[in-house]
């Protein structure tokens, strides 16, 4: 009976150390052809995720891979090339950077060495450069294996809102169109594949977060501007590859909501603090994940927001 019990538990070990590599496998999936992407876990940074919680796109080209933001540093970089290596052995020629927060550029310098371009519109260069030093510190917290990151930003700066590109044969458009999680978050749209890389101007399948530098009505703004795109093939910045149907239920009606509600309190002068007791519950939105913690962030930002703007 002692030894079915020790290797009962010997197999119980065994499982959950399977699980638990399982849990840390960095692969890629097929959005459609020639195009892939890295979705990463819904949870914060840690030390088995290298920093790699955030979403990163890999496009098949002629001359080689082209990369939809290169994440938190140099570990985290070898993973993804390894992930591209894993699916195709050809060069990663490119990077293109949709946003400023530290999983979407602090790998650049490590592309860059290994002769990568990496391209950037102008207003998310200049966020990068605002919030390195920042970024760098928390980063590391949380993801000591990622301490040593050297600032990379873009080699060739695009300073239209909108810019048509052609990377090894293949059309895409770098588009910024406003504000929204951080200063200059943009957007990438292959539109031969009908695929849309948001970077942070969509969460699915965990609710948005609204920092002190985020601007909620702007974001929003920007998330209409860009749902016009007929795409059938949406990777957003944190959850599943999805549609718009998806997008539109869990990013655009929050956003839509988030700032009808707080522009009306903040008109009303009911004050911070009661807008936001009046509005902790809102059942469309309870099932993402990470509501409890970062709604009511949410609403005492867009609520202060508006309240300065009037």
């Amino acid at each position: 009976m002692m030894n079915i019990f020790r290797h009962f538990r010997l197999f119980s070990v065994l499982m959950l150390l399977s699980l638990s590599v399982q849990a840390m496998t960095f692969k890629a999936q097929k959005v459609t052809d020639g195009v892939y992407a890295y979705v990463g876990p819904t949870d914060d940074r840690t030390p088995e995720n290298l920093g790699l919680n955030n979403n990163i796109g890999f496009i098949d080209t002629p001359k080689g891979w082209v990369l939809v933001d290169s994440g938190a540093g140099e570990a985290a970089a070898q993973k993804l090339e390894a992930i591209a290596k894993g699916i195709k052995k050809q060069p990663i020629i490119a990077v293109i950077n949709l946003g400023s927060q530290d999983h979407r550029w602090l790998g650049n310098d490590y592309f860059s060495k290994q002769g990568a371009k990496i391209y950037a519109y102008q207003g998310t260069v200049k966020t990068q450069s605002k919030f390195f030093n920042q970024e760098v510190a928390n980063l590391v917290k949380k993801v000591p294996a990622l301490k040593g990151i050297k600032m990379k930003t873009a080699d060739i700066v695009l300073t239209q809102p909108h810019n048509t590109l052609n990377i090894g044969g293949v059309e895409m458009h770098l588009n910024f169109y406003g504000d929204g999680h951080f200063p200059g978050d943009c957007a990438l749209w292959l539109p031969k594949q009908k695929v849309l890389f948001t970077g942070d101007l969509v969460y699915v399948d965990r609710i948005l977060g609204v920092h002190p530098w985020s601007n909620p009505i702007t974001w929003e703004q920007a998330y209409h501007k860009m749902r016009k795109l007929p795409a059938q093939f949406i990777v957003p910045g944190h959850g599943r590859v999805t549609d718009w149907k998806q997008a539109d239920a869990e990013t655009g009606a929050y956003l839509t909501k988030l700032n009808q509600t707080m522009k009306a309190a903040a008109e009303e002068m009911l004050g911070v603090d009661e807008a936001v007791n009046q509005n902790r519950d809102w059942p469309a939105f309870k099932h993402l994940k990470h509501y409890k913690s970062w709604h009511p962030a949410n609403l005492n930002r867009t609520y202060l927001k508006w309240e300065a703007s009037m």
